[in-house]
């Protein structure tokens, strides 16, 4: 089901923030929060909102956008890996720049953040300066970001490498929070007041939704999503007594902007703003065509964060806080694990079979689900059975003869040392595709996997990561009890 309309979403968006460049004559700076592609977390709660949305919007007015990619040396230093990816930041960046070149977009340069010095970061320089990309860097200010004296003079802001750009709209990105995207912003703020230029700054970041009420579950499920990092949402003081209106922002931008207000002033002699949501462009709000529809999803997404958070302290994370937060949020969403259908379905299989279960609900409400045998793991068992559902093809029918996956098994144990003989998911589905070439059986069940796109899954244990990725590639949101498989 749809809850958001995406084309009305660009054309708005696109629109909104041309309006933005122009009131700072003709140049902005433009501070990304959360992703600007693969955004999964807006397109579960948003049900219709395309993971890369905002890259689409910004094509829009792509000449007349650069970007420019901020990295801590901290990060470098301590080689900060992003959790989703695996990948270090350092990395990312790369990947980054090679993303969005690849999709027509200018990417100016690399600042390097928090510079004291740091060996790592300088070779990190060296690596840049050999692949033909510029780079920058920005020095640790003392008192930042509360001694506003000294961050705006020259022996703050001043110290800094004025980046140099082109054009009228500069996106600051990064690989993740706490890269020091804000003061790279307001550094050049400074810096291009020093040399004549009025420039703006704003901010788009697409959570909490400030036009949605405060217990709106799309905002309880950005709380949930940050409760690692204890993100508060609020009602925005500043804007209530600025309008006399009521909206949404989270503690940390709201508890900054004195110490911004002071900053714009030291820098312009004025402020531009009178709140921190005044500085937001985000028009996704006023995009839910659906209200009820992102509610539903929301709520799912409580869940499975939850579920994310437990599965990370069976795993040995110190994260009680992050868990105990989240349980909160059910209270004022008003749901427990119980209003998941999946977790009972799942539950109720394997007390009744006493094996690894997994169950999923499609899109018409219907759940299927799936139990280890010793031929194949729950998350295989699983996806045959919704296959077949799905494609009309009676629970009884073998799609994979066992004459086929006991080589496989064999394989899997006796040559490549493997402990467990039952087939993954991968294994099933490549089995499925080999035999769809001459039986039309096959090809039929492979043929329904686009319509587990947003199906919810769950499991009786936490499952591999070869399972996890063909459930993530699939679409489907899934969550697993806090189980060490054995």
């Amino acid at each position: 089901m749809i809850g958001f309309d995406n084309d009305k979403y660009i054309r708005i968006q696109s629109e909104h923030i041309k309006e933005r460049i122009a009131k700072f004559k003709g140049k902005l700076y433009l501070e990304l929060g959360g992703k600007l592609f693969d955004d999964h977390h807006a397109s579960r709660v948003l049900p219709g909102f395309q993971p890369d949305s905002k890259l689409r919007m910004f094509s829009q007015i792509s000449d007349q956008i650069e970007i420019v990619i901020v990295i801590s040396a901290e990060d470098i230093e301590r080689n900060k890996v992003r959790a989703d990816l695996g990948i270090t930041y350092d990395e990312d960046v790369l990947r980054l720049r090679n993303e969005f070149i690849g999709r027509g977009f200018m990417v100016g340069s690399v600042v390097i953040t928090h510079y004291n010095g740091q060996h790592a970061a300088d070779d990190y320089r060296k690596r840049l300066e050999r692949m033909g990309i510029k780079s920058y860097v920005h020095y640790l200010i003392d008192g930042y970001p509360h001694n506003v004296e000294l961050i705006a003079s020259d022996d703050g802001f001043g110290k800094n490498d004025y980046v140099k750009t082109e054009r009228p709209m500069v996106i600051i990105t990064a690989p993740g929070p706490g890269s020091g995207k804000m003061a790279v912003c307001l550094s050049q703020l400074y810096n291009e007041h020093k040399r004549g230029v009025e420039a703006g700054y704003a901010k788009f970041e697409t959570f909490p939704v400030w036009s949605l009420p405060l217990k709106h579950p799309v905002n309880i499920a950005y709380e949930a999503a940050t409760a690692d990092l204890n993100d508060v949402n609020m009602i925005d003081p500043f804007h209530l007594e600025a309008y006399g209106k009521t909206a949404i922002n989270y503690n940390r931008d709201i508890e900054i902007f004195p110490v911004l207000n002071a900053l714009f002033e030291g820098i312009y002699g004025t402020s531009p703003y009178k709140s921190p949501t005044d500085m937001g462009v985000n028009m996704v709000g006023f995009c839910i065509s659906d209200d009820e529809v992102c509610r539903e999803a929301s709520k799912q997404e409580i869940i499975r964060r939850y579920y994310e958070a437990t599965n990370k302290f069976a795993n040995g994370a110190n994260n009680e806080p992050e868990i105990q937060k989240i349980r909160l949020l059910f209270n004022q969403a008003k749901i427990s694990i119980d209003y998941r259908r999946v977790v009972k379905a799942c539950l109720d299989r394997k007390a009744a079979s006493g094996h690894t279960s997994a169950a999923i609900e499609l899109a018409d409400g219907t759940i299927i689900t799936g139990e280890s045998s010793p031929l194949l793991g729950a998350s295989a068992a699983l996806l045959l059975n919704t296959m077949k559902h799905l494609a009309g093809i009676g629970h009884d029918v073998k799609l994979i003869p066992q004459s086929m996956i006991e080589p496989i098994q064999k394989t899997k144990v006796e040559y490549l040392g493997g402990n467990n003989p039952r087939l993954h998911s991968d294994e099933v589905l490549v089995a499925l595709s080999v035999l769809s070439e001459s039986d039309e059986q096959c090809a039929r069940a492979l043929a329904t996997l686009p319509q587990l796109q947003g199906c919810q899954v769950h499991a009786s244990v936490m499952l591999s990561e070869v399972d996890r990725k063909i459930f993530k590639k699939l679409g489907t949101n899934l969550t697993c009890e806090p189980v060490r498989k054995k």
